[in-house]
Formats: C-alpha cells, structure tokens, sequence
C-alpha cells in the first residue's frame, strides 16, 4: 500500500436513472454551443442514440455525429472525429458507448487541441495541453473510461495495442444513466461485466492500491458480485442494471487511481493478434491470473471471497484467498465466458509471441502484485490454454 497517493477521475460524476435528460444543461454549463457526438452504430438499433439526440435537440444544442466506431478501434478513427470537429467548429465533445467510443472521443477532443495523429501520443503523459472540454455517457457497465484518463487503441499493422494516457484527458463530466444499458444483449453484458470487475480486482490488489481506491474497489467488488449474473440473465432488471453501472463506475475510480496489474498486461495481445474484445480477454484470464498472484495477495483475496460472499466462516485466510479464485470462475462460467484460450480459436503456437508482447506492457507488468517474467507469462497462457 502507498503511503502517498493521488486519487482522480472524471471531474464530474451525474449518475442516476433518468440522467440522461440532464444533457442539455451540462453542455451549456460546459459552455458547449457546438457538439462532436461520438458514438457506434450499434447504439441506432438499440434507440440509444435517438434518446441522445432528442436531450440534445430538446436543448436546442447543435451537433455533429461521428458513428465509425469499431470494436477494438484504430487511432485513425480518432483521427477522422477530431477532424470532423475542426471542421465544424465544435467546441465540446461527447462520447456514447462502450469503451471504444469513449476512447475515441477523448482522444478526439485531445487532438483538436494539439497538433498530430492519435498515434503519436501513445504514451504516458506525452499530450502537451488540454482538449476540448468532453462528457462521456457509458452505456456499458463495463470499462469505466469514463472517468479516466486512458484512450486505448489497436494498431493491426504492427500487432500492438498501447494507449495515450494524460491527466489532461480526465473527461469533464461522466453522466450515468441505467436505463441506457438496459437494451445491451447478454453477451456483451457478460465481458463488461466481468471486465469492470477485473478491473476492481486488479486495482485492489495491484502495488499502487491506496486506502481511496481500496474503498471504491471494494464496494465494486460486492456490486459487481451480487449483480452481473442477474444483469446477464434479465437484462430488463433496472435494479442489477443500476447496481452494475455503479459498480463498474467504482471500478473505473479504482484502476485510475491505483492502475491494473497482470490481466490486462496478457490481455492486450490477445486483442492485438486475434481482435478478441478487451473484456472478453480479460474474462477468460482473470481466474488463471489470480491463480499466479495468490501467494503474493492471500489477504486481499480473502477479502475478495468476503466481498463476493464466497467460503464458509472459520476458514483459514488461505482458504478463503482460494474461495475468491473459484467465485470468479463459477460466475465467469454462469454467465457463458469461455473457460480456456482455445475456445477463443488462439492458436497455442502463438503463446510465445503473446508473452512477448505481454512484457511490453510495461505499467501493468510492474503494478502486478506478483513479480511477472515472460516465461511466467507463457506458464499462465499455457494453463489457460
């Protein structure tokens, strides 16, 4: 645990049902007279985007939609929206929807700032000044981008994921309303899910972790644990839905604050070789994960078992540390997250390469809990495989 730490996030949080109608006046009180709306196409056929664009339009406030958003994005895309918002002259910029359109949209407002490409500012703390001022609304419960300061893209030409990572890209205002995630399918809701408590799990445990982030990463812990089965399996419950987004909103808090470890370091490759979604990577890897850190975080482990209300009283400490290893496996597993690597269609000659790569990832490799080599990274893809 650190004995000084920074606690950060977005600057501010509106989070309720219903917050979506609250849009128009928080662009004004942004002094937003000209909008870049940044969202995913995705979001048309669930009606999302029409309950957007009626808040804004209900405020009289004009916008421009940049809708190109893929799974996994490319720094071009960001490249593209910020274009699109110089041309117009746009003045504020919001961002809708999973992690990938939230991404591109801070990275978007950066570069209308800032001379460049998004590429060039792959990096930790490479953005020379602030953006344009941004709202990220989530409709993900999921990857908690909107509250930090990280945009992470997939360069496919070169194999390789990385991220810009800079205080100056905070959003302004992160505005959470549950009703938005309501129509998102179970699938979906399974990786989010289980990312945004990755990212609790990690941040607790990671070398950075700070009684600040202890606090939120804990209550997401027992939010997420109580919630993301009945939020896969009835999508329609306002309540596992509120209780989700607010979990992985707590999550976010947590990994700004305190950062990832291990997971999401053997994550990445998996997104940049094989295009697999960042949260479904993170879910088949979190138990084998926990598994290789157990003898370096057997307390706070325990603690996880406590909070996902896992084990019998009068266990040991150890054997409640090991009950919080098997929660997370039978959750991942109720709600349908492939068990092993090769259900992901990964071929096992690519472990080495991976692990490679995975060492490359330098921040979360050194937050892990557990000191990480390359060829401790091949033993866990190996027994993940």
């Amino acid at each position: 645990m650190q004995s000084t730490f920074n606690f950060q996030g977005a600057k501010k949080i509106v989070f309720g049902q219903g917050a979506l109608r609250k849009l128009a006046d928080e662009v004004r009180g942004l002094a937003g007279k000209k909008v870049l709306l940044v969202l995913d196409q995705g979001l048309e056929r669930a009606g999302v985007a029409q309950q957007v664009v009626d808040s804004l339009e209900g405020g009289r406030i004009s916008y421009f939609r940049y809708d190109k958003i893929t799974p996994e994005p490319e720094p071009v895309l960001a490249d593209e929206a910020a274009e699109l918002g110089r041309q117009q002259g746009c003045d504020l910029v919001i961002g809708v929807g999973g992690g990938s359109s939230l991404d591109v949209a801070k990275a978007a407002a950066m570069l209308a700032k800032n001379v460049g490409k998004a590429e060039d500012y792959i990096g930790l703390e490479t953005v020379p000044q602030p953006g344009l001022p941004t709202i990220m609304i989530p409709t993900t419960a999921g990857t908690g981008s909107e509250v930090t300061f990280t945009a992470v893209f997939t360069m496919r030409d070169r194999k390789k994921k990385g991220g810009i990572n800079s205080h100056f890209m905070y959003p302004d205002l992160a505005l959470l309303d549950p009703e938005l995630t309501v129509t998102l399918p179970p699938h979906p809701t399974a990786t989010t899910g289980t990312d945004a408590l990755t990212h609790a799990i990690e941040a607790f445990t990671s070398l950075q972790s700070n009684p600040m982030s202890d606090m939120v990463a804990r209550e997401a812990i027992g939010l997420i644990g109580a919630n993301l089965r009945q939020a896969v399996e009835s999508g329609d419950d306002l309540k596992a839905r509120n209780d989700m987004l607010l979990g992985s909103l707590l999550g976010g808090l947590a990994l700004a604050s305190a950062g990832v470890g291990g997971c999401h370091a053997l994550a990445y490759p998996l997104g940049a070789f094989f295009d697999i979604p960042h949260g479904l990577a993170n879910a088949v890897l979190l138990p084998y994960i926990m598994g290789y850190n157990l003898e370096s975080t057997e307390a706070k482990y325990a603690q996880v078992a406590s909070l996902m209300e896992a084990g019998e009283t009068g266990q040991s400490q150890r054997s409640y540390a090991e009950q919080s290893i098997a929660v997370v496996r039978r959750l991942t597993l109720a709600i349908g997250i492939p068990q092993k690597l090769k259900d992901l269609d990964i071929p096992e000659s690519a472990i080495e390469d991976m692990a490679e790569m995975a060492m490359t990832v330098a921040r979360p490799i050194a937050n892990n809990p557990r000191e990480m080599t390359k060829e401790a990274a091949i033993g866990i893809y190996e027994e993940a495989y």
